[in-house]
């Protein structure tokens, strides 16, 4: 979207830059307040959150920011913000409340301490950027109808994956070709990796290892991918994908089979393949003139082309995510409707009655992307809730497990809202 630049240049003119809060200072949350502090034009870190505030402190002093305050009420924010200020705190309510922040960028990986930011920040007409992929995957449909009720964008950021390959499976689609595929490239997947063996890595990356864990062991790649449907329509053709190995992203129009492609699309993964990162997606059309036209230009013969970008940069391309939402109410990702996908929660090892599972990046369960009716027709638990919850009964490894295996923890918001959204959908299916 080119358009953004023009519009927030016209914003940097107006004195109206656009006021960002981001809650988190980890790795994602330090990485855009570098970013934002540069700072963009049109657009300005005004407060970020951090439950360690000395993160919070250092992420600003990183982006070069020569001064900033410590607040702990809504008063102070305000007052700091209307003066051009820039502030953090602890506490990441008062980014949802004050009257002059436009979006909130949720950069944490907490399922419940996410949930409850992204409710309160909609509810006071915020927009919400998420890099929270656990939280978009799992409860991401029932969050979009408090975004729509309240007149506001909720969006999983450019740069991510669903993001560059929603972003590809647009273009594709205003040139006149049906997409009919997308996803991610992958360079490794071993779902029995665990802290433990990623622990090095992580280290020396600066992340912590079960995010790394996440990455490896295939949990982020299916969150991601259960995004991109969830926002395209598109399926998967089986459990897991299919995931193909290849030499480049340019194989791709072969390697996945045509019916499934005709009848409503797939979202898969590619392994191995180069560029090795960024996204693709899979165009089709049998006008032709377009294969004329495409095999001139050396997009093949077609009737299947591929489009793809060979980089994802999160940190740097969550600005025109930011601005699209402000500026335009325009989402990169979001979802269209009732859950296309779901994450599942698999045995990594087996498991014994009575313990307790780690969740996302852990030792005792990985991820993998489902149809969303197959998930509910067999009462699958989302990997997205499965901290803490502890199971009932010896489950072999590579195992999925059901609600039916787990006892889970009491109180829990995102509960709430994934019940929510089940009921949400069910009444429109049967309205």
């Amino acid at each position: 979207m080119v358009i953004v630049d023009t519009a927030l240049e016209n914003r940097e003119r107006e004195g109206r830059p656009i006021r960002v809060g981001i809650a988190g200072a980890g790795y994602m949350g330090h990485g855009i307040a570098v970013q934002l502090l540069k700072p963009p034009v049109g657009i300005r870190l005004a407060a970020i959150s951090n439950r360690t505030l000395s993160k919070a402190e250092k992420a600003v002093r990183d982006g070069g920011a020569s001064s900033f305050q410590r607040v702990a009420t809504l008063t102070q924010l305000e007052e700091s913000i209307s003066q051009g200020g820039v502030c953090v705190t602890e506490d990441p309510s008062l980014l949802c409340d004050a009257s002059n922040i436009d979006v909130i960028v949720d950069a944490t990986n907490d399922m419940d301490y996410g949930a409850a930011l992204v409710l309160r920040a909609l509810k006071n007409r915020k927009h919400v950027v998420l890099l929270n992929a656990a939280l978009d995957s799992t409860i991401g449909p029932i969050l979009k109808t408090y975004a729509d009720r309240n007149k506001v964008v909720i969006t999983y950021t450019d740069g991510e994956e669903p993001g560059v390959a929603t972003n590809l499976f647009r273009y594709v689609k205003t040139i006149g070709l049906h997409p009919v595929g997308a996803g991610n490239l992958k360079g490794l997947l071993d779902p029995y990796r665990t802290p433990e063996t990623q622990r090095a890595f992580a280290e020396r990356v600066g992340q912590s290892a079960p995010m790394i864990t996440s990455f490896a062991d295939g949990t982020k790649l299916s969150m991601e991918c259960t995004i991109l449907a969830n926002s395209t329509g598109l399926r998967v053709g089986r459990r897991g994908m299919y995931g193909p190995k290849c030499a480049h992203v340019k194989e791709a129009a072969n390697l996945f089979p045509r019916d499934e492609l005709l009848n409503g699309g797939l979202v898969d993964f590619l392994l191995g393949a180069e560029p090795h990162t960024g996204a693709y997606v899979i165009g089709y059309s049998e006008n032709p003139i377009d294969m004329d036209f495409m095999n001139y230009f050396k997009m093949g013969s077609g009737p299947f082309y591929v489009f793809y970008t060979p980089f994802h940069l999160p940190q740097v391309q969550v600005i025109p995510t930011i601005a699209r939402a402000a500026l335009f109410g325009d989402a990169t990702t979001a979802p269209i409707g009732k859950p296309v996908c779901e994450v599942l929660t698999v045995a990594k090892r087996d498991l014994k009655a009575g313990e307790a599972l780690d969740g996302i990046g852990g030792f005792t369960c990985y991820g993998v992307i489902e149809n969303a009716d197959v998930a509910q027709q067999e009462n699958l638990l989302p990997i997205g809730l499965s901290e803490n919850c502890r199971v009932k009964c010896d489950i072999p490894k590579d195992q999925p497990l059901t609600y039916d295996d787990v006892e889970i923890p009491a109180g829990r918001l995102c509960d709430k809202l994934r019940n929510e959204q089940v009921r949400h959908f069910a009444s429109m299916v049967h309205a």
